[in-house]
């Protein structure tokens, strides 16, 4: 394939929803796998305060990767350069 501009509309489309929002998936991940994300919230008057649990951090981390590596892969298989099938000048055998 000599055009690449669908590989390039596709890799730029994955870039923009899934590699962006991956990386700062990856910061708040990050955060919360440590321990010190606060959260606060209040429900029909009761109000709580807290730290998010490091599994949710440890969860957000994982998926920040697939996000991250949707883009890559995306681009890899879309862009690279397919090997070129060479015409095959041997005569026809005659059909028996």
């Amino acid at each position: 394939m000599k055009n690449n501009n669908t590989g390039m509309i596709a890799t730029i489309t994955a870039t923009v929803f899934c590699g962006c929002p991956g990386l700062l998936l990856c910061i708040f991940g990050g955060w919360a796998a440590t321990g010190s994300l606060p959260y606060s919230t209040t429900v029909n008057g009761i109000a709580e305060q807290g730290n998010v649990p490091s599994t949710v951090g440890f969860v957000l981390l994982c998926l920040a990767l697939l996000f991250i590596a949707t883009p890559i892969v995306i681009g890899f298989v879309t862009l690279r350069k397919k090997p070129e099938v060479l015409p095959n000048n041997e005569p026809i055998p005659p059909a028996s």
